[in-house]
């Protein structure tokens, strides 16, 4: 216990450090991103770190793979360079056992990452598009479901609009059902309701077929100035990518909230299978780091008298890469079907874990 201790403390600092290091460069990066991005806005540095910032979550979580295999890697070259690791086998402990500590926090620090973590990088990268929305656009646009439908938020100098429609014909062009709109001033008095039959996303306007519009201004009857229109343009600053793109940003949404929103998006028309994709490749998560440490230690639990240390690290960090992109590409085939949920999402961490286990083995028995 005391020794799995040890190696659970040394993991631990090597994990912390490399993460520090990284993190340092992906902020450097990322407010030197933000500064190319809006370089047409005058921003200060606080607008610009603000933004970066929220984007910090984010890069953790894609970040904690690769600070995973190299936090392994660094542990066991140390431990191997220091003969620790011999003498760990000279008391009749093999180099599995010593993997237990490491794989045992690797499970931790990713069901933290799921249950903390993910949501906390929801909430943020949600913030950040609606800032940079705002900064970009003038106003800030949103979209959500619920029980009730769909809801869209469109913004401009001149003002807000909000969007509400019964359901979606997601085809090449975006159709609203029983669609009603209502437009708001910038001080944010009612000026306008539209109701139509169908809402139909064309260039930079709403198509409304079927459209009845009252105007709200005070002092008049609605009613009394109501016109019916067979065909009305509304001009829009949403496109069709921007609103599937909203759609699809699984990374602002929390966990928690995926199996309602699933539900909610399954009802108004929406395909669920990202979403649900998404969510099995969260809760693989853990299995996954897992698989990172086991990769990480398959190719440097040896001692550095046998030489080609720097190959086995390249090695390790190469296959490392290999699994990850391995598992986003079956998470895509997943997206679109060609792959069972379950598979796309679970399939390449254990089939990582069983190939790290089989040349571990090997070189135990070695």
């Amino acid at each position: 216990m005391t020794l799995d201790r040890y190696f659970a403390r040394r993991f631990l600092q090597s994990f912390l450090v490399i993460g520090v290091i990284f993190l340092t460069l992906m902020i450097l990066i990322d407010l030197i991103e933000q500064v190319r991005r809006f370089n047409e806005v005058d921003l200060s540095f606080g607008q610009l770190l603000q933004l970066t910032l929220l984007n910090t979550p984010t890069a953790i979580s894609e970040m904690l793979p690769l600070l995973m295999i190299l936090a392994t890697i660094a542990l066991f070259v140390g431990l191997a360079r220091s003969s620790e690791l011999v003498v760990t086998r000279a008391i009749g402990r093999s180099g599995i056992r010593a993997l237990v500590a490491p794989a045992f926090l690797a499970m931790i620090i990713g069901v933290l990452a799921v249950a903390i973590l993910n949501p906390i990088a929801a909430a943020t990268s949600e913030q950040y598009r609606h800032i940079s929305d705002l900064y970009k656009n003038g106003g800030s646009s949103a979209l959500s479901i619920s029980r009730d439908g769909l809801w869209l938020r469109q913004g401009s100098p001149t003002g807000q609009s909000v969007i509400h429609a019964k359901g979606t014909d997601n085809g090449e062009t975006l159709s609203l059902r029983n669609v009603s709109i209502i437009t708001f001033s910038p001080d944010g008095l009612p000026t306008r309701q539209i109701n139509a039959n169908r809402a139909q996303l064309e260039g930079g306007d709403w198509v409304l077929y079927n459209a009845k519009d009252w105007p709200l201004s005070s002092g008049s009857n609605p009613e009394t100035h109501a016109v019916t229109h067979k065909e009305l343009r509304l001009p829009t600053t949403l496109t069709r990518e921007r609103i599937m793109d909203t759609l699809g940003q699984q990374n602002s949404v929390s966990v928690y909230d995926l199996p309602q929103l699933i539900r909610d998006l399954r009802e108004a028309g929406f395909s669920t299978k990202q979403y649900e994709v998404w969510l099995q490749v969260q809760l693989a998560r853990p299995l996954f780091l897992i698989s990172m440490v086991l990769i990480g230690a398959a190719f440097t639990m040896r001692h550095v008298r046998f030489g080609g240390t720097g190959i086995a690290i390249l090695t390790a960090v190469l296959l490392g890469f290999s699994v990850y992109f391995v598992r986003n590409f079956a998470q895509i085939l997943g997206e679109n079907g060609q792959l069972p949920i379950f598979v796309a999402a679970w399939a390449p961490p254990f089939a990582a874990i069983l190939l790290s286990l089989g040349l571990l083995l090997q070189a135990e028995d070695g």
